[in-house]
Protein backbone atom coordinates (compact mmCIF):
# COMPACT_ATOMS: atom_id res chain seq x y z
CA UNK A 1 0.00 0.00 0.00
CA UNK A 2 3.01 2.30 1.06
CA UNK A 3 4.99 1.50 -1.92
CA UNK A 4 2.00 2.35 -4.44
CA UNK A 5 0.60 5.17 -2.68
CA UNK A 6 4.02 6.90 -2.95
CA UNK A 7 4.46 6.52 -6.51
CA UNK A 8 0.55 7.52 -7.27
CA UNK A 9 1.86 10.83 -5.16
CA UNK A 10 5.00 11.43 -7.09
CA UNK A 11 2.88 10.91 -10.29
CA UNK A 12 -0.31 13.22 -9.55
CA UNK A 13 2.73 15.85 -7.53
CA UNK A 14 4.42 16.78 -11.13
CA UNK A 15 0.99 17.87 -12.48
CA UNK A 16 1.00 21.20 -10.84
CA UNK A 17 4.12 21.46 -9.05
CA UNK A 18 5.82 23.02 -11.70
CA UNK A 19 3.17 26.10 -11.64
CA UNK A 20 4.61 28.10 -8.52
CA UNK A 21 8.45 27.66 -9.67
CA UNK A 22 7.64 28.96 -13.17
CA UNK A 23 9.07 32.85 -12.21
CA UNK A 24 12.36 31.28 -11.51
CA UNK A 25 12.36 28.88 -14.05
CA UNK A 26 11.91 31.57 -16.65
CA UNK A 27 14.12 33.90 -14.27
CA UNK A 28 17.08 31.10 -14.60
CA UNK A 29 16.52 29.18 -18.25
CA UNK A 30 15.00 32.19 -20.38
CA UNK A 31 12.11 31.39 -22.56
CA UNK A 32 8.47 32.93 -23.29
CA UNK A 33 5.09 32.19 -22.05
CA UNK A 34 4.88 29.20 -25.12
CA UNK A 35 8.23 27.60 -23.44
CA UNK A 36 6.44 27.94 -20.06
CA UNK A 37 3.15 26.26 -21.21
CA UNK A 38 5.57 23.22 -22.66
CA UNK A 39 7.08 22.93 -19.20
CA UNK A 40 3.54 21.85 -17.70
CA UNK A 41 1.86 20.50 -21.02
CA UNK A 42 4.48 17.96 -22.08
CA UNK A 43 3.75 16.53 -18.61
CA UNK A 44 0.39 16.38 -19.22
CA UNK A 45 0.60 15.52 -22.74
CA UNK A 46 2.32 12.43 -22.92
CA UNK A 47 0.62 11.01 -19.20
CA UNK A 48 -2.93 11.43 -21.03
CA UNK A 49 -1.89 9.28 -24.52
CA UNK A 50 -0.05 6.93 -22.74
CA UNK A 51 -1.95 6.08 -19.69
CA UNK A 52 -4.32 3.36 -21.01
CA UNK A 53 -1.60 2.39 -23.29
CA UNK A 54 0.54 1.81 -20.42
CA UNK A 55 -2.07 -0.56 -18.67
CA UNK A 56 -2.29 -2.22 -21.06
CA UNK A 57 1.81 -2.96 -21.26
CA UNK A 58 1.28 -3.82 -17.71
CA UNK A 59 -1.61 -6.09 -18.73
CA UNK A 60 0.45 -8.13 -21.13
CA UNK A 61 3.65 -8.08 -19.88
CA UNK A 62 3.68 -7.98 -16.52
CA UNK A 63 2.44 -5.19 -13.70
CA UNK A 64 5.00 -5.29 -11.44
CA UNK A 65 7.81 -5.59 -13.99
CA UNK A 66 6.38 -2.40 -16.19
CA UNK A 67 5.74 -0.65 -12.70
CA UNK A 68 9.27 -0.87 -12.13
CA UNK A 69 9.81 0.26 -15.71
CA UNK A 70 7.50 3.30 -15.84
CA UNK A 71 9.43 3.97 -12.19
CA UNK A 72 13.16 4.02 -13.93
CA UNK A 73 11.72 6.03 -16.39
CA UNK A 74 10.06 8.59 -14.25
CA UNK A 75 13.15 8.68 -12.05
CA UNK A 76 15.71 9.11 -14.33
CA UNK A 77 13.81 11.35 -16.52
CA UNK A 78 12.96 13.75 -12.85
CA UNK A 79 16.98 13.93 -11.95
CA UNK A 80 17.42 15.57 -16.13
CA UNK A 81 14.77 17.71 -15.33
CA UNK A 82 16.80 19.05 -12.71
CA UNK A 83 19.95 19.28 -14.54
CA UNK A 84 18.88 20.69 -17.30
CA UNK A 85 21.00 22.98 -18.71
CA UNK A 86 18.24 25.03 -20.73
CA UNK A 87 14.55 25.46 -21.40
CA UNK A 88 14.17 23.07 -24.19
CA UNK A 89 16.11 20.17 -22.67
CA UNK A 90 13.40 20.50 -19.37
CA UNK A 91 10.58 20.12 -22.05
CA UNK A 92 11.96 17.35 -22.91
CA UNK A 93 12.56 15.60 -19.79
CA UNK A 94 9.44 16.71 -18.97
CA UNK A 95 7.79 14.47 -21.69
CA UNK A 96 10.14 11.72 -20.72
CA UNK A 97 8.49 11.93 -17.26
CA UNK A 98 5.43 12.36 -18.34
CA UNK A 99 5.49 9.00 -20.37
CA UNK A 100 6.82 7.31 -16.76
CA UNK A 101 4.48 8.72 -15.04
CA UNK A 102 1.56 7.05 -18.00
CA UNK A 103 3.08 3.36 -17.78
CA UNK A 104 3.61 3.31 -13.44
CA UNK A 105 0.53 5.36 -12.32
CA UNK A 106 -2.30 2.96 -13.99
CA UNK A 107 -0.37 0.12 -12.57
CA UNK A 108 -0.79 1.31 -8.75
CA UNK A 109 -4.22 0.30 -8.11
CA UNK A 110 -4.03 -2.64 -9.92
CA UNK A 111 -1.09 -3.64 -7.78
CA UNK A 112 -3.12 -2.63 -4.72
CA UNK A 113 -5.24 -4.55 -5.56
CA UNK A 114 -3.51 -7.58 -5.90
CA UNK A 115 -1.21 -7.10 -2.44
CA UNK A 116 -4.27 -6.23 -0.07
CA UNK A 117 -6.90 -8.52 1.25
CA UNK A 118 -10.58 -8.56 -0.36
CA UNK A 119 -11.66 -7.23 3.19
CA UNK A 120 -9.02 -4.86 3.50
CA UNK A 121 -9.28 -2.77 0.15
CA UNK A 122 -11.78 -0.38 0.86
CA UNK A 123 -9.71 1.61 2.87
CA UNK A 124 -6.40 0.72 0.70
CA UNK A 125 -8.39 2.21 -1.93
CA UNK A 126 -9.34 5.63 0.91
CA UNK A 127 -5.29 5.56 1.25
CA UNK A 128 -4.69 5.78 -2.02
CA UNK A 129 -7.37 8.56 -3.09
CA UNK A 130 -6.04 10.26 -0.22
CA UNK A 131 -2.21 10.54 -1.25
CA UNK A 132 -3.11 11.52 -4.54
CA UNK A 133 -5.44 14.07 -3.63
CA UNK A 134 -3.12 15.67 -1.62
CA UNK A 135 -0.38 15.28 -4.09
CA UNK A 136 -3.20 17.66 -6.39
CA UNK A 137 -3.88 19.93 -2.93
CA UNK A 138 -0.32 20.82 -2.25
CA UNK A 139 1.62 20.69 -5.71
CA UNK A 140 1.79 24.53 -5.74
CA UNK A 141 2.96 24.97 -1.85
CA UNK A 142 5.50 22.32 -2.15
CA UNK A 143 6.71 23.58 -5.65
CA UNK A 144 6.95 27.28 -3.88
CA UNK A 145 8.41 26.23 -0.58
CA UNK A 146 11.40 24.09 -2.86
CA UNK A 147 11.89 26.67 -5.14
CA UNK A 148 12.31 29.64 -2.42
CA UNK A 149 14.42 27.69 0.20
CA UNK A 150 16.57 25.34 -2.18
CA UNK A 151 15.96 25.89 -6.06
CA UNK A 152 13.29 25.32 -8.72
CA UNK A 153 15.53 22.16 -9.58
CA UNK A 154 14.53 20.59 -6.40
CA UNK A 155 11.04 19.99 -7.43
CA UNK A 156 12.12 17.49 -9.45
CA UNK A 157 15.31 16.03 -7.10
CA UNK A 158 12.77 14.84 -5.24
CA UNK A 159 11.35 12.63 -7.12
CA UNK A 160 14.92 10.91 -7.10
CA UNK A 161 15.42 9.07 -3.60
CA UNK A 162 12.18 8.59 -3.45
CA UNK A 163 11.80 6.46 -6.77
CA UNK A 164 15.19 5.14 -6.01
CA UNK A 165 13.88 3.63 -2.79
CA UNK A 166 10.71 2.24 -4.54
CA UNK A 167 12.76 0.61 -6.93
CA UNK A 168 13.48 -2.60 -4.41
CA UNK A 169 10.87 -2.51 -2.52
CA UNK A 170 8.63 -2.98 -5.45
CA UNK A 171 10.67 -6.28 -6.54
CA UNK A 172 10.59 -7.34 -3.10
CA UNK A 173 6.94 -6.75 -1.41
CA UNK A 174 5.10 -6.54 -5.15
CA UNK A 175 3.29 -10.00 -6.52
CA UNK A 176 3.34 -9.97 -10.43
CA UNK A 177 0.52 -10.43 -12.09
CA UNK A 178 -0.89 -10.14 -15.79
CA UNK A 179 -4.01 -9.38 -17.36
CA UNK A 180 -6.27 -10.61 -20.49
CA UNK A 181 -3.43 -10.10 -22.98
CA UNK A 182 -5.65 -8.19 -25.43
CA UNK A 183 -3.80 -6.91 -28.17
CA UNK A 184 -2.20 -3.62 -27.88
CA UNK A 185 -3.81 -0.47 -29.74
CA UNK A 186 -0.60 0.74 -31.28
CA UNK A 187 -2.47 2.95 -34.31
CA UNK A 188 -4.66 4.15 -31.65
CA UNK A 189 -1.79 5.58 -29.74
CA UNK A 190 0.22 7.13 -32.96
CA UNK A 191 -2.86 9.20 -33.69
CA UNK A 192 -4.24 10.27 -30.43
CA UNK A 193 -0.71 11.44 -29.66
CA UNK A 194 0.08 13.02 -33.16
CA UNK A 195 -3.59 14.76 -33.05
CA UNK A 196 -3.12 16.29 -29.61
CA UNK A 197 0.67 17.34 -30.27
CA UNK A 198 -0.89 19.00 -33.39
CA UNK A 199 -3.34 20.97 -31.85
CA UNK A 200 -1.52 21.79 -28.80
CA UNK A 201 1.41 23.09 -30.63
CA UNK A 202 -0.66 25.02 -33.14
CA UNK A 203 -2.48 26.84 -29.62
CA UNK A 204 0.74 27.32 -28.37
CA UNK A 205 2.75 28.81 -31.32
CA UNK A 206 -0.12 30.86 -32.45
CA UNK A 207 0.36 33.97 -30.72
CA UNK A 208 3.73 33.86 -31.58
CA UNK A 209 3.96 32.99 -35.30
CA UNK A 210 0.34 34.33 -36.25
CA UNK A 211 -2.59 32.20 -36.81
CA UNK A 212 -2.27 32.25 -40.32
CA UNK A 213 1.25 31.22 -40.20
CA UNK A 214 2.02 27.79 -42.19
CA UNK A 215 3.67 26.09 -39.00
CA UNK A 216 0.48 26.86 -37.25
CA UNK A 217 -2.37 26.24 -39.75
CA UNK A 218 -0.54 23.07 -40.31
CA UNK A 219 -0.09 21.51 -36.89
CA UNK A 220 -3.92 22.44 -36.24
CA UNK A 221 -5.20 21.11 -39.39
CA UNK A 222 -2.78 18.10 -39.42
CA UNK A 223 -3.61 17.57 -35.55
CA UNK A 224 -7.81 17.73 -36.15
CA UNK A 225 -7.24 15.18 -38.91
CA UNK A 226 -5.18 12.55 -37.04
CA UNK A 227 -7.24 13.43 -34.23
CA UNK A 228 -10.53 12.13 -36.26
CA UNK A 229 -8.64 9.54 -37.80
CA UNK A 230 -8.50 8.52 -34.26
CA UNK A 231 -12.14 8.48 -33.68
CA UNK A 232 -12.72 6.40 -36.86
CA UNK A 233 -10.12 4.29 -35.75
CA UNK A 234 -12.13 3.63 -32.70
CA UNK A 235 -15.43 3.03 -33.98
CA UNK A 236 -13.70 0.33 -36.55
CA UNK A 237 -11.24 -1.67 -34.74
CA UNK A 238 -11.31 -4.50 -32.94
CA UNK A 239 -9.93 -3.93 -29.85
CA UNK A 240 -9.29 -0.04 -30.11
CA UNK A 241 -7.68 1.84 -26.81
CA UNK A 242 -11.11 3.87 -26.16
CA UNK A 243 -13.87 2.56 -27.77
CA UNK A 244 -16.23 5.19 -29.22
CA UNK A 245 -19.51 3.44 -28.99
CA UNK A 246 -19.03 4.23 -25.13
CA UNK A 247 -20.24 8.20 -26.13
CA UNK A 248 -23.40 7.00 -27.31
CA UNK A 249 -24.22 6.76 -23.85
CA UNK A 250 -25.28 9.83 -22.65
CA UNK A 251 -24.05 9.48 -19.63
CA UNK A 252 -20.27 8.25 -20.54
CA UNK A 253 -20.49 10.97 -22.79
CA UNK A 254 -21.95 13.91 -20.24
CA UNK A 255 -19.23 12.99 -17.70
CA UNK A 256 -16.34 12.94 -20.21
CA UNK A 257 -16.86 16.41 -21.62
CA UNK A 258 -17.60 17.43 -18.27
CA UNK A 259 -14.03 16.69 -16.90
CA UNK A 260 -12.25 17.94 -20.36
CA UNK A 261 -14.02 21.06 -19.83
CA UNK A 262 -13.39 21.19 -15.83
CA UNK A 263 -9.51 20.72 -16.60
CA UNK A 264 -9.51 23.21 -19.10
CA UNK A 265 -10.53 25.84 -16.81
CA UNK A 266 -8.83 24.70 -14.01
CA UNK A 267 -5.10 24.11 -15.39
CA UNK A 268 -5.08 27.28 -17.14
CA UNK A 269 -6.21 29.32 -14.67
CA UNK A 270 -3.83 27.63 -11.91
CA UNK A 271 -0.82 27.95 -14.72
CA UNK A 272 -1.46 31.84 -14.66
CA UNK A 273 -2.75 32.65 -11.00
CA UNK A 274 0.37 31.15 -9.62
CA UNK A 275 2.65 33.98 -12.01
CA UNK A 276 0.74 36.71 -10.98
CA UNK A 277 0.63 35.95 -7.28
CA UNK A 278 4.46 36.32 -7.64
CA UNK A 279 5.25 38.47 -10.87
CA UNK A 280 2.31 41.07 -10.46
CA UNK A 281 1.79 40.84 -6.25
CA UNK A 282 5.21 40.05 -5.35
CA UNK A 283 4.49 37.59 -3.28
CA UNK A 284 7.44 34.59 -2.65
CA UNK A 285 7.37 31.02 -4.43
CA UNK A 286 6.03 29.80 -1.01
CA UNK A 287 3.88 32.67 0.06
CA UNK A 288 1.86 32.23 -3.76
CA UNK A 289 1.82 28.06 -2.77
CA UNK A 290 0.13 29.25 0.41
CA UNK A 291 -2.61 31.57 -1.18
CA UNK A 292 -3.55 28.80 -3.59
CA UNK A 293 -4.59 26.55 -1.14
CA UNK A 294 -8.27 28.00 -0.43
CA UNK A 295 -8.48 26.79 -3.93
CA UNK A 296 -6.50 23.61 -4.46
CA UNK A 297 -6.78 22.13 -0.87
CA UNK A 298 -9.92 22.12 -0.49
CA UNK A 299 -11.42 18.85 -2.05
CA UNK A 300 -9.16 17.49 1.35
CA UNK A 301 -11.60 18.95 3.64
CA UNK A 302 -15.11 19.39 1.56
CA UNK A 303 -14.27 15.85 -0.66
CA UNK A 304 -15.91 13.47 2.44
CA UNK A 305 -19.08 15.82 2.51
CA UNK A 306 -19.77 15.53 -0.72
CA UNK A 307 -19.59 11.71 -1.28
CA UNK A 308 -22.01 12.16 2.02
CA UNK A 309 -24.71 14.65 -0.24
CA UNK A 310 -23.77 12.34 -3.49
CA UNK A 311 -25.27 8.98 -1.28
CA UNK A 312 -28.01 11.23 -0.11
CA UNK A 313 -29.12 12.54 -3.59
CA UNK A 314 -27.35 11.53 -6.54
CA UNK A 315 -24.01 12.59 -7.80
CA UNK A 316 -25.45 14.36 -11.15
CA UNK A 317 -27.09 17.38 -8.91
CA UNK A 318 -23.46 17.65 -6.63
CA UNK A 319 -21.59 17.55 -9.79
CA UNK A 320 -23.15 20.48 -11.50
CA UNK A 321 -23.25 22.55 -8.27
CA UNK A 322 -19.82 21.89 -7.82
CA UNK A 323 -18.82 23.04 -11.14
CA UNK A 324 -21.53 25.82 -11.44
CA UNK A 325 -19.38 27.22 -8.04
CA UNK A 326 -16.04 26.81 -9.58
CA UNK A 327 -16.93 29.16 -12.77
CA UNK A 328 -18.72 31.58 -10.32
CA UNK A 329 -15.10 31.63 -8.37
CA UNK A 330 -13.05 32.29 -11.36
CA UNK A 331 -15.57 34.53 -12.87
CA UNK A 332 -15.01 36.88 -9.57
CA UNK A 333 -11.42 36.37 -9.90
CA UNK A 334 -11.33 37.70 -13.33
CA UNK A 335 -13.31 41.22 -11.87
CA UNK A 336 -11.36 41.46 -8.92
CA UNK A 337 -7.92 40.94 -10.24
CA UNK A 338 -5.48 44.13 -10.42
CA UNK A 339 -2.16 44.97 -11.11
CA UNK A 340 -2.20 45.39 -6.84
CA UNK A 341 -5.01 43.42 -5.50
CA UNK A 342 -5.21 42.72 -1.95
CA UNK A 343 -5.71 38.78 -1.25
CA UNK A 344 -8.44 39.65 0.79
CA UNK A 345 -10.28 40.75 -2.25
CA UNK A 346 -9.18 36.79 -3.95
CA UNK A 347 -9.79 35.07 -1.34
CA UNK A 348 -13.90 34.61 -1.74
CA UNK A 349 -13.22 33.25 -6.01
CA UNK A 350 -10.37 31.04 -4.25
CA UNK A 351 -12.75 29.43 -1.48
CA UNK A 352 -16.05 29.50 -3.63
CA UNK A 353 -13.37 27.91 -6.75
CA UNK A 354 -12.02 25.25 -3.92
CA UNK A 355 -15.37 24.07 -2.65
CA UNK A 356 -16.67 23.63 -6.31
CA UNK A 357 -13.75 21.25 -6.94
CA UNK A 358 -14.29 19.47 -4.23
CA UNK A 359 -18.05 18.55 -4.66
CA UNK A 360 -16.71 17.75 -8.56
CA UNK A 361 -13.94 15.14 -7.80
CA UNK A 362 -15.33 12.08 -5.99
CA UNK A 363 -19.20 11.93 -7.29
CA UNK A 364 -17.74 12.26 -10.80
CA UNK A 365 -15.94 9.51 -10.53
CA UNK A 366 -18.98 7.27 -9.22
CA UNK A 367 -20.42 8.59 -12.63
CA UNK A 368 -17.95 7.19 -14.84
CA UNK A 369 -18.43 4.14 -13.09
CA UNK A 370 -22.07 3.99 -13.15
CA UNK A 371 -22.66 5.39 -17.19
CA UNK A 372 -20.97 1.52 -18.10
CA UNK A 373 -21.26 -1.63 -17.85
CA UNK A 374 -18.90 -3.41 -15.20
CA UNK A 375 -17.01 -5.83 -17.44
CA UNK A 376 -16.09 -1.64 -19.22
CA UNK A 377 -15.04 -0.03 -15.84
CA UNK A 378 -11.59 -0.17 -16.62
CA UNK A 379 -11.70 1.34 -19.70
CA UNK A 380 -14.04 4.07 -18.96
CA UNK A 381 -11.74 4.89 -15.90
CA UNK A 382 -9.00 5.22 -17.86
CA UNK A 383 -10.48 7.14 -20.65
CA UNK A 384 -12.02 9.16 -18.04
CA UNK A 385 -8.36 10.26 -16.44
CA UNK A 386 -6.65 10.60 -19.89
CA UNK A 387 -9.21 12.98 -21.35
CA UNK A 388 -8.95 15.16 -17.91
CA UNK A 389 -5.18 15.56 -18.58
CA UNK A 390 -5.89 16.20 -22.49
CA UNK A 391 -8.02 19.40 -20.68
CA UNK A 392 -5.40 20.31 -18.38
CA UNK A 393 -3.04 20.31 -21.52
CA UNK A 394 -5.66 22.39 -23.62
CA UNK A 395 -6.25 25.04 -20.75
CA UNK A 396 -2.60 25.92 -20.74
CA UNK A 397 -2.11 26.30 -24.41
CA UNK A 398 -5.90 28.27 -24.96
CA UNK A 399 -5.63 29.95 -22.16
CA UNK A 400 -1.91 31.28 -22.70
CA UNK A 401 -3.20 32.44 -26.12
CA UNK A 402 -5.46 34.29 -25.06
CA UNK A 403 -3.22 36.02 -22.48
CA UNK A 404 -0.62 36.66 -25.17
CA UNK A 405 -3.01 37.71 -27.48
CA UNK A 406 -4.25 40.66 -25.18
CA UNK A 407 -1.54 41.28 -22.50
CA UNK A 408 2.20 39.86 -21.70
CA UNK A 409 4.86 39.88 -18.87
CA UNK A 410 5.71 43.42 -20.10
CA UNK A 411 4.57 45.15 -16.86
CA UNK A 412 2.02 44.26 -14.63
CA UNK A 413 -1.04 46.14 -16.19
CA UNK A 414 0.27 44.25 -19.32
CA UNK A 415 0.05 40.89 -17.40
CA UNK A 416 -3.41 41.68 -16.05
CA UNK A 417 -4.88 42.72 -18.86
CA UNK A 418 -4.26 38.95 -20.68
CA UNK A 419 -4.80 37.41 -17.63
CA UNK A 420 -8.64 38.36 -16.92
CA UNK A 421 -10.38 37.33 -20.69
CA UNK A 422 -7.90 34.07 -20.02
CA UNK A 423 -9.96 33.60 -16.93
CA UNK A 424 -13.33 34.63 -17.92
CA UNK A 425 -12.43 31.68 -20.47
CA UNK A 426 -12.18 29.39 -17.90
CA UNK A 427 -15.06 30.33 -15.75
CA UNK A 428 -16.48 29.81 -19.41
CA UNK A 429 -15.40 26.50 -19.97
CA UNK A 430 -16.31 25.26 -16.55
CA UNK A 431 -19.68 26.74 -16.54
CA UNK A 432 -19.98 24.36 -19.93
CA UNK A 433 -19.04 21.49 -17.92
CA UNK A 434 -21.61 22.33 -15.55
CA UNK A 435 -24.28 22.76 -18.26
CA UNK A 436 -22.56 19.36 -20.11
CA UNK A 437 -23.37 17.16 -16.88
CA UNK A 438 -27.00 18.74 -16.35
CA UNK A 439 -27.56 16.42 -19.81
CA UNK A 440 -26.67 13.17 -17.82
CA UNK A 441 -29.94 11.76 -17.31
CA UNK A 442 -31.00 11.83 -13.86
CA UNK A 443 -31.79 8.69 -12.54
CA UNK A 444 -29.50 4.95 -12.51
CA UNK A 445 -26.00 4.23 -14.00
CA UNK A 446 -27.22 4.24 -18.59
CA UNK A 447 -24.48 1.57 -20.07
CA UNK A 448 -23.09 2.08 -23.79
CA UNK A 449 -25.44 1.60 -26.74
CA UNK A 450 -24.36 -1.60 -28.82
CA UNK A 451 -22.92 -4.94 -28.49
CA UNK A 452 -20.98 -5.29 -25.30
CA UNK A 453 -17.71 -5.09 -24.77
CA UNK A 454 -15.14 -8.09 -25.98
CA UNK A 455 -13.34 -7.88 -23.31
CA UNK A 456 -14.07 -10.23 -20.23
CA UNK A 457 -14.78 -8.61 -17.14
CA UNK A 458 -12.05 -7.50 -14.69
CA UNK A 459 -10.45 -10.26 -12.75
CA UNK A 460 -10.61 -10.76 -9.43
CA UNK A 461 -7.30 -7.99 -8.68
CA UNK A 462 -7.79 -5.66 -11.25
CA UNK A 463 -9.11 -2.59 -9.94
CA UNK A 464 -10.33 0.15 -12.99
CA UNK A 465 -7.35 2.73 -13.87
CA UNK A 466 -6.45 4.79 -11.80
CA UNK A 467 -6.91 8.36 -11.09
CA UNK A 468 -4.10 10.37 -12.44
CA UNK A 469 -4.92 13.96 -10.80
Amino acid sequence: MAITSVAGFMASLDNLVVTTALPSIREDLGGELHDLEWTVSAYTLTFAVLLMFGAALGDRFGRRRLFGTGLVVFTAASAAAALAPGIDTLIAARAVQGVGAAIMMPLTLTLLTAAVPVARRGMAYGIWGAANGLAVASGPLIGGSLTEHFSWQWIFWLNVPLGLALLPLARLRLAESYGTGAPLDVPGTLLASGGLFGIVYGLVRGPVDGWSGPVVLTALFGGGALLAGFVLHGTRARNPMLPMRLFRSRAFAGINAAGLLMFLGMFGSVFLLSQYLQGVLGYSPTEAGLRMLPWTGAPMIVAPVAGILSDRIGGRPVVAVGLFLQAVGLGHLATVITADASYAVQLPGLIVSGVGMALYFAPASALVMSSVVPAEQGIASGANNALREVGGALGIAVMGSIFAARGGYETARTFVDGLRPALLVGAGAVALAGVAVLLIPARGPVGPAGPPSAEPAPEEGRAPAAVAG
